[in-house]
């Protein structure tokens, strides 16, 4: 869950291993932070705003369908099941913009790690990995799956980025489909691998390992609920104790990865991206470089793979290998902001959102609309139309449909995605510059 993007491309940009320009005539000066607590929380302070808005929301969403607000709240706001899609998705499609969006090459076979780490821990915890008894603390098979998931990115790598472009996507893509039709038809995954497999044991938890103390179970039937939260007189539930928990793994991921996106390491990253044989020609070995950055992006697609499966308690080819779940991540880095980080989370959020108000499983548009029209004016036909048809057939479930138009529509008009646009719009990062503006507005 995260954030914002600090991630600024006019920081990227500047030369190999120094900070980025400063403009003496610009009248808003950039708020790096070069040293003091003050202008270190200064430039976090989005940040820490966008976390304190997934933390509340849950409460809030809770709050508001006690309301007599409740019937919009279902319809236009996203449930907290959705939200925890958001999250899982969201690390998986900064994973994907980590390699895609930062050093131009475009990984169409992603879904092999997230597959890797969702059928690693499933597994794992079945006891059918060698070496790893039943009962190993999620964690920790979490950490051993995306290192895996790491590994073999560095296999697929070592031979895809010998080539440059298409080339690279469809060798990428081909890997991924060797892949999953290996999974389908591998008996010892289950007795039925082309529908997958579940978790057969007790619910896996994030936390510290061997502490259940500081351990929470995940799952919407087999987690943990609390009560009477800190005397507050506020109970969550299993699915929203489950939200938090990986929203905090989601959280470190974004941090790690943001991290290096602003060490030294992803400054060649950029470089690689803005004009690779430059930065050969400067001295960079580009092919190790860009072998290192899949590694890191494969180990974090496995993690959001591991945290899904262990939620779901249940992992098929079909959700998790497959290469459709590598055009979601597509999409949403798309609509979010490619080489932002942070942006995919919001192109998630968007999608997501998206699809749960076209849809009729909590709520909804078309649930709002039958249940809020008058029957007499619901079924009146007009013209051969009726309201009824209108709903069934260009409302209810139609999110694809609708997503498929929004996507062309960024592609044309918004081609630097929601973050993208907004930081150009700020003229640098939206942590960084955001403060700034506002409190020039606010004076």
């Amino acid at each position: 869950m995260a954030i914002s993007d600090s991630d600024s491309l006019s920081d990227e940009a500047a030369p190999l291993g120094e900070e980025a320009p400063v403009d003496e005539t610009d009248p808003i000066p950039p708020s790096t932070a070069t040293g003091g607590l003050r202008e270190h929380l200064r430039d976090h302070a989005v940040h820490a705003a966008v976390i304190v808005g997934f933390l509340l929301y849950p409460l809030v969403y809770e709050a508001l369908l006690a309301t007599p607000a409740a019937t919009l709240a279902e319809a236009f706001l996203p449930a907290v099941t959705f939200m925890i899609a958001v999250l899982y998705m969201g690390l998986f499609a900064m994973s994907f913009d980590f390699v895609s969006g930062y050093t131009g090459y475009l990984s169409f076979g992603h879904a092999a790690f997230y597959g890797t780490g969702a059928y690693f821990v499933v597994l794992a915890a079945n006891g059918q990995v060698p070496g790893i008894p039943a009962g190993t603390p999620f964690m920790i098979t979490l950490l051993l799956g995306a290192v895996l998931a790491g590994l073999l990115a560095i296999v697929i790598g070592s031979v895809s980025f010998r080539l440059t472009g298409v080339y690279f996507a469809m060798i990428t893509l081909g890997f991924a489909q060797v892949i999953y039709e290996l999974i389908r038809s591998w008996g010892y995954v289950s007795s039925n691998p082309t529908e997958g497999t579940t978790v057969s044991g007790d619910a896996l938890a994030v936390g510290v390992p061997y502490i259940d103390a500081l351990s929470l179970n995940l799952g919407r039937l087999t987690g943990e609920s609390v009560e009477n939260l800190l005397g507050l007189g506020i109970d969550l539930s299993a699915t929203v104790v489950s939200y938090y928990a990986l929203g905090i793994v989601v959280v470190v991921c974004y941090f790690a990865m943001q991290r290096i996106v602003h060490s030294p390491f992803g400054r060649v990253m950029v470089a690689i991206r803005e004009n690779e044989e430059r930065a050969r020609a400067v001295g960079y070995p580009t092919y190790r470089f860009k072998l290192a950055a899949f590694a890191i992006s494969g180990f974090f697609g496995a993690i959001a793979g591991g945290v899904f499966a262990a939620y779901s308690r249940s992992v098929a080819p079909d959700g998790t290998f497959y290469f459709l779940v590598t055009a979601d991540a597509l999409i949403t880095t798309i609509i979010g902001g490619f080489g932002t980080l942070a942006g995919p989370v919001y192109g998630t959020l968007f999608t997501q959102g998206l699809e749960d108000v076209l849809s009729t499983e909590s709520g909804g548009i078309a649930t709002l609309l039958r249940e809020g029209i008058p029957e007499g004016v619901y079924e009146t036909d007009l013209f051969g139309v009726s309201l009824e048809l209108f709903v069934n057939t260009a409302v209810d479930g139609r999110a694809p449909l609708y997503l498929g138009i929004i996507f062309v529509l960024f592609v044309l008009f918004v081609p630097n995605g929601i973050l993208g646009t907004l930081r150009d719009r700020l003229g640098g990062t939206v942590g960084k510059r955001l403060p700034d503006h506002l409190r020039r507005y606010l004076r």
